[in-house]
């Protein structure tokens, strides 16, 4: 079975067949339902070998900073989900670390492989790094604030996002509200670590709060937010509640708060953000700020098909989160 017996099939050309096999950006709904119903009829199946001799190996790149953290599973969901109906399939690698030359390592290895778009999750390296690939390789970035002409970005309101978890801990009538920041990746403003310890900043000076501000700079795993947790509640006043900045330091405050023999949400409340599915689960109950991982990695599987299908012009995507209250935050005693 070949392409020409699709077209004949479709009664469309080869060229219109070649177009829907490679998601071309600007082929309309109608052709490409035509030419998939005749791909369905026929059992046609492109051979690999020969896309990759034509430019295209239908593959594309996941490169992220490590697997543990249990919301990038939701982002790989997303983005598989958007891309199997065209054929293509997600290679993943992790950095191995957090820092620029492990992430190059990681990003030359995809680009090897000839991956015919990137999707790099949560990078730390200089935008001029993230720039110089996207010249060859079509790039989405997400979680990242910037803003460039070479590749697109899908990110979450996370300004909106730390400003709920802050309002609602102040609205429960906590007043000793701790965060657990990041140090990896440094403080550059595009950075959403700094967004959202900034406008946890921002809300504690607003209510009159500012100096209750207490902050722990460590990473966001499950390590970090331990070791975070353990600094803040040796300090005097001890909080009554702790935002941590993703769900994987909450595991970790969650930890160090019932190791020193205290209940959440009865001693300390805590919060963190993602909203990923295991959160969810009756025995962890945690409250967190919901920024739908499915949703962004739809967005950036279909972003990528666009731009490996001749899109040139620069698009932004942001998610707009909500906030889940669940038991682990309640009024303080």
């Amino acid at each position: 079975m070949t392409i020409t017996d699709v077209a004949e099939h479709a009664q469309v050309s080869t060229t219109a067949v070649s177009k829907v096999l490679r998601n071309a950006y600007g082929v309309s709904e109608a052709m490409r339902a035509k030419v998939q119903a005749a791909i369905d009829e026929l059992g046609y199946r492109p051979h690999n070998a020969a896309r990759a001799m034509r430019g295209r190996t239908f593959t594309i790149g996941v490169l992220l900073p490590h697997i543990r953290n249990p919301f990038f599973a939701d982002i790989l969901d997303g983005l598989t989900d958007e891309i199997s109906a065209s054929g293509y399939q997600a290679i993943m690698v992790q950095s191995g670390g957090r820092d620029p030359a492990a992430e190059r390592r990681a990003s030359d290895a995809l680009v090897d492989r000839q991956v015919d778009g990137i999707l790099w999750v949560a990078p730390v390296c200089a935008r001029a790094q993230l720039e110089k690939l996207a010249k060859d390789t079509p790039l989405v970035v997400l979680g990242r604030h910037d803003r460039s002409a070479l590749y697109d970005c899908v990110l979450d309101d996370d300004e909106l996002g730390a400003e709920l978890v802050v309002e609602h801990l102040i609205a429960l009538g906590h007043r000793h509200i701790a965060h657990i920041t990041e140090t990896i990746g440094g403080s550059s403003a595009a950075m959403l670590q700094t967004i959202r310890a900034t406008t946890y900043e921002r809300v504690m000076t607003e209510h009159g709060l500012a100096g209750h501000i207490a902050l722990a700079a460590t990473s966001y795993t499950e390590e970090g937010g331990y070791e975070g947790a353990r600094e803040l509640l040796a300090r005097d006043p001890r909080p009554t509640a702790i935002f941590a900045g993703a769900d994987q330091a909450a595991f970790g405050a969650l930890a160090a708060v019932h190791e020193a023999g205290l209940t959440v949400p009865g001693d300390i409340s805590v919060a963190g953000y993602d909203n990923a599915r295991i959160i969810g689960l009756a025995h962890i109950a945690l409250t967190s700020v919901d920024q739908d991982g499915a949703i962004m990695g739809r967005t950036a599987g279909r972003l990528l098909l666009e731009r490996v299908g001749g899109r040139t012009a620069a698009m932004r995507f942001s998610v707009t989160p909500t906030l889940v209250p669940r038991r682990s935050t309640a009024p303080p005693r």
